[in-house]
């Protein structure tokens, strides 16, 4: 087990006139101990069920933001254009989803998070400019949609 050594202020006038404020004091009677291992695991489990938590709450939003924005889209348009917004919304997801699985390992295997998700707007962009039966504007509209999921996780947080 590890101890903290508790600084103790001694006020020692030196000839100058000047003090010196702290000294070292080893053999404090009132030193607490460090956390213990045990907890630090702990606080890292809870830690990790929250940020999962977290992620299902955004991935959960998300879904219901694009089903909402599908069914919105089909009805007042037509259904190439809420193919094209469900096919965006996809790989939005799939690129909240590559991040999230990046910040989630920051700490523990990385140092920086991995530029992979990077690639999936481009994905998208190929995608729509490969298939005629896609527009590129509803499928970059649906991929920004995991954006208000965001939000809306932000503003009800406890």
């Amino acid at each position: 087990m590890l101890a903290i050594t508790k600084l103790k202020s001694k006020i020692l006038p030196s000839k100058e006139g000047r003090m010196r404020v702290s000294a070292l004091d080893e053999n404090s009677s009132d030193s607490k101990p460090n956390q213990n291992l045990e907890s630090l695991e702990q606080s890292s489990d809870d830690f990790n069920s929250e940020y999962m938590e977290l992620q299902l709450r955004i991935f959960l939003f998300a879904i219901v933001f694009t089903a909402f924005a599908v069914l919105i889209t089909a009805i007042f348009f037509d259904l190439q254009m809420a193919t094209s917004l469900l096919v965006g919304a996809l790989f939005g997801i799939l690129y909240l989803r590559l991040l999230a699985r990046g910040i989630g390992k920051l700490g523990k295997t990385s140092t920086s998070v991995s530029k992979i998700q990077l690639l999936v707007p481009v994905l998208l962009f190929f995608l729509v400019s490969r298939f005629s039966e896609l527009e590129l504007l509803p499928a970059l509209l649906g991929f920004l949609l995991y954006k208000p999921a965001l939000i809306v996780q932000f503003l009800l947080k406890p």
